[in-house]
């Protein structure tokens, strides 16, 4: 049994990406850089997609992108993915995926459930993510308990979970995040999309005290601060000082709070001392260089992730994620460049 490093938890999705997709996203009433849960005037879609565009599958969902940012910064067998898929050829394919990219996962499948999808609709470098979660909203707490997993909770450093897990998954992110807290390992939650502090914030408020490291981009991170009222949404530096300082139940670590902004500057700031945020400027790629960029947060986190684990300095996890990110962004969807590149 291998000594995983990290292990991460979320919504299994095999993305669907159609590029030139202004029709769809006017057809769907969808907007241009945004991600949605489906609702029943986007059930066509998926269909549609395949039926009229070129589609690229892609393995998705956003903890498992992470996880293959981490796996692709870490030695082999370091880090470890679960979630709920079907028993169907979904499953297979992200499995396969996986596999290539060096990535453990330990699903729990649901029987004669199919497999979570994402449609990704790309115009231009904008992407409109819509999620039908299927199997993903069923993952049951018991597989946290289950032998092969438990080992991996005790020997992982740290655990990480998408803000989506928590439109189904609140139970399970609570016994995750309060052993997280009891054992003294690190918890990482990603807000993932705007719709999570808009509209589960009480979920986030239950798993927040238990939370070392929260990551999340501008718009996520101005509606938090919408949310939570705020008066300057926009004001990354601020936003995160107010989230650094929520309450925490292990005061003895410090919560750390990292804003990313496309290719604007990174912003980070530690409870231990919120009224010093460090800045982090990014190393801004040609325009004509950017081919993709969903999932690039998900790769930011990866690399940050992954480098933490190793001991390297915040500065060094910020680094690793800006480098991850880059590599993202020129590749069609969350893929890395391979053979691999050394990023630590």
């Amino acid at each position: 049994m291998s000594s995983y490093s990290v292990f991460c938890i979320g919504n299994p999705l095999l993305d669907m990406q159609a590029t030139n997709g202004e029709k769809l996203l006017q057809k769907y009433e969808l907007k241009a850089n945004d991600a949605i849960l489906a609702e029943d005037k986007h059930a066509s879609i998926y269909e549609e997609i395949v039926k009229d565009y070129k589609v690229t599958y892609v393995a998705g969902g956003a903890s498992q992108n992470a996880a293959r940012g981490a796996a692709y910064v870490l030695p082999p067998n370091s880090v470890v993915y679960t979630g709920c898929v079907g028993d169907d050829d979904l499953a297979e394919q992200l499995k396969a995926a996986n596999k290539r990219e060096g990535l453990t996962d330990m699903y729990y499948v649901k029987k004669g459930e199919k497999t979570g999808a994402c449609a990704v609709v790309i115009t231009g470098h904008e992407r409109s993510l819509v999620t039908t979660l299927r199997a993903a909203e069923k993952f049951d707490k018991a597989h946290l308990a289950s032998p092969e997993i438990s080992k991996v909770l005790e020997s992982a450093k740290a655990y990480y979970m998408e803000g989506f897990f928590l439109t189904h998954g609140v139970e399970s992110a609570l016994v995750l995040s309060q052993k997280a807290s009891k054992d003294a390992k690190v918890f990482v939650l990603n807000l993932s999309a705007p719709f999570i502090p808009q509209f589960f914030g009480a979920q986030l408020q239950q798993i927040m005290p238990f939370t070392d490291i929260v990551i999340a981009n501008e718009a996520e991170a101005e509606a938090w601060a919408t949310a939570n009222g705020h008066a300057t949404p926009t004001d990354l530096p601020a936003v995160a000082k107010a989230i650094a300082s929520q309450p925490k139940s292990n005061a003895s670590r410090p919560r750390v709070v990292i804003l990313t902004h496309g290719a604007e500057a990174t912003v980070l700031v530690s409870s231990d001392a919120p009224d010093a945020p460090k800045v982090f400027s990014v190393n801004a790629l040609k325009y004509e260089d950017i081919v993709d960029t969903n999932g690039a947060g998900d790769a930011f986190a990866g690399g940050f992730i992954g480098a933490y684990v190793t001991g390297r300095s915040l500065e060094e996890c910020v680094e690793a994620g800006h480098k991850m990110g880059a590599m993202c962004v020129q590749q069609v969807g969350p893929q890395f460049k391979w053979p691999k590149v050394n990023i630590l």
